[in-house]
């Protein structure tokens, strides 16, 4: 995951200090991953993973489960996770790249993300874009001091997609995968885009302020190696609830304890308060 400014890791998830001197604001991210349950998609995609991998290998398996089976137990329990880590090191490159291409920076090279750098170019161009014209923001950090949370808009952006060809501005998150479809998204990314569009604020380059703008539409622009798709999000105020929701749970998930005393018996000794019948 790429690390704004003022993001850092904590052991409850990611979340964001104040430049302004405030309390510390739970990211967006850390609330979706605390409060959504994924695990009817991860577990079957880490069984996935690991059983291709055995199939992949199988005589070299067959010889270690005999010769070495508790080394290849941890091996295997621990595909998913390297899988994983892969994947999320890749997203953070691509999302590196795309920002730099937008700002006009210089982007490294890099093979394993340049298709997915082409596959931006080619939509900003198929869309008209004019990098100076057109960018509001990238990688801009939003804040909701209020509701006491904080996230990263990855792309502020004038389309002509109103009335007539009107421009409109649109919040959009990228997303990069190697496998899944360039048309998929998931229900937690409406709530993602949803807490980004009704922050009250965004940070300046030097720390200031300034009035979150007025976002018209959003969506997710997905990466893949050969396609992509701006798939729009009905990221409304329906889901900013649904995300506030989240967002306490997340609260009060965070600041429980993880242990509470244990309840003894009375002592055998004690006295009684109960009378005899």
């Amino acid at each position: 995951m790429t690390s704004p400014k003022y993001a850092r890791d904590t052991e409850r998830g990611r979340y964001y200090s104040d430049p302004a001197g405030g309390p510390d604001l739970v990211s967006v991210t850390n609330v979706i991953d605390t409060a959504v349950n994924k695990s009817h998609a991860l577990i079957p995609w880490g069984v996935k993973v690991t059983v291709e991998h055995v199939l992949d290998h199988l005589d070299a398996v067959t010889v270690r489960a005999a010769d070495d089976r508790p080394t290849l137990t941890r091996e295997l329990k621990a595909l998913h996770r390297e899988a994983k880590e892969r994947a999320a090191d890749l997203g953070d490159r691509v999302h590196a790249a795309a920002e730099g291409h937008v700002l006009g920076a210089p982007v490294a090279d890099d093979a394993e993300v340049r298709p997915y750098l082409l596959q931006l170019k080619i939509w900003l161009t198929s869309w008209g874009i004019n990098l100076r014209e057109h960018v509001v923001a990238t990688e801009v950090t939003c804040f909701h001091r209020r509701l006491g949370y904080a996230g990263t808009a990855d792309l502020m952006v004038w389309l002509p997609t109103g009335p007539g060809g009107r421009l409109e501005l649109w919040l959009i998150d990228y997303k990069s995968s190697a496998t899944r479809p360039a048309k998929s998204v998931y229900p937690e990314n409406t709530l993602q885009l949803a807490a980004l569009r009704y922050c009250e604020t965004v940070l300046l380059p030097d720390d200031t302020d300034a009035p979150m703008p007025r976002i018209e539409k959003a969506g997710v622009l997905n990466l893949r190696s050969r396609s992509h798709a701006l798939v729009p999000m009905p990221a409304d105020r329906t889901a900013h609830r649904a995300f506030r929701g989240a967002l306490e749970n997340t609260k009060w998930l965070h600041a429980a304890a993880s242990s509470y005393p244990a309840l003894l018996p009375p002592a055998a000794d004690a006295p009684t308060t109960r009378k005899a019948a």
